[in-house]
């Protein structure tokens, strides 16, 4: 089975590797189900979806009528930056879902510098998140979000607000940024001071697509194979104090499961990154 640790100040024994549910954007009710089997099988208990991965809420929620609502901390995000925008889209999220309670609700990919002004506002979606937290609604909150500077916008939002957890890229190619780097490491003190949980992504990206043609749901070229995902899913839970959400594929799924069962805390970073064929990575973000 996979390791749990403390999702942060949530108190909630995750799993450390938690479902990215953008895999499910796309599928069929029964690929979604095989999915699932393979979520129990492994013991994964943290679901971390979208309203704007396609139809993956609308996948989720025949899970929940299936009676597996306790079997999951139950993650999902929101992309609008108003109040009422914010609400009729938790609203919504609620719905396909098949519940009445979110465990943790996200600012999903808050980046930019006006948009973000729009969201911490007054009338901004922040104002529906708190008000969301105080009817019980949902549990925690949390902001997300991707490029080289979505470490440095994770800062001031928590300089801002106390949000419960954040969400970034987080593999060897980004680390090797220098800029990014140095704003992760500062984002981990902080949020180890706060206990703020720490999601990562793109952990299976090998290098972006550019002109090939498309062989997986992920919008990365993705490692593929079994031991290059044990590397890179390995290199990822070697840093202790991180979980690792999974690509965006179905069928990547049970080989980053089996990867992380596998897990062997007694081994490094430094390890898995010599084992790994950098001629073949790319950064995916610049």
């Amino acid at each position: 089975m996979i390791p749990k640790m403390a999702f942060g100040r949530s108190g909630h024994m995750s799993t450390r590797t938690l479902f990215g549910a953008a895999a499910l954007g796309s599928v069929s009710q029964q690929e979604a189900d095989e999915t699932l089997d393979v979520l129990l099988e492994y013991g994964v208990n943290h679901i971390d979806v979208a309203a704007s991965y396609g139809d993956a809420e609308l996948r989720i929620g025949p899970w929940m009528d299936r009676g597996l609502r306790d079997n999951f901390f139950l993650a999902t995000k929101t992309g609008e930056r108003s109040y009422e925008g914010a609400m009729r889209e938790l609203q919504q999220s609620l719905e396909r879902l098949r519940v009445d309670h979110i465990d943790l609700w996200q600012l999903h990919f808050l980046l930019g510098e006006e948009e973000w002004e729009v969201a911490m506002g007054e009338g901004g979606a922040l104002q529906a998140f708190k008000e969301a937290r105080d009817k019980g609604i949902v549990s925690y909150l949390g902001v997300t979000g991707h490029e080289v500077k979505i470490a440095e916008r994770h800062l001031h939002s928590l300089s801002h607000f106390d949000f419960d957890s954040v969400l970034l890229p987080y593999n060897p190619t980004m680390m090797d940024n220098h800029m990014y780097c140095a704003k992760f490491n500062e984002l981990m003190m902080v949020c180890q001071e706060r206990n703020v949980a720490v999601q990562t992504i793109k952990s299976l990206s090998r290098r972006p697509w550019g002109e090939k043609t498309h062989t997986h749901a992920t919008w990365y070229e993705p490692f593929d194979t079994q031991q290059e995902i044990d590397n890179a899913v390995h290199w990822v839970l070697a840093n202790p104090r991180v979980f690792l959400n999974t690509a965006g594929d179905i069928h990547l799924l049970p080989m980053v499961l089996d990867a992380a069962s596998r897990f062997d805390p007694a081994l490094s970073q430094a390890d898995f990154r010599e084992r790994m064929n950098e001629a073949t990575m790319e950064p995916l973000f610049t």
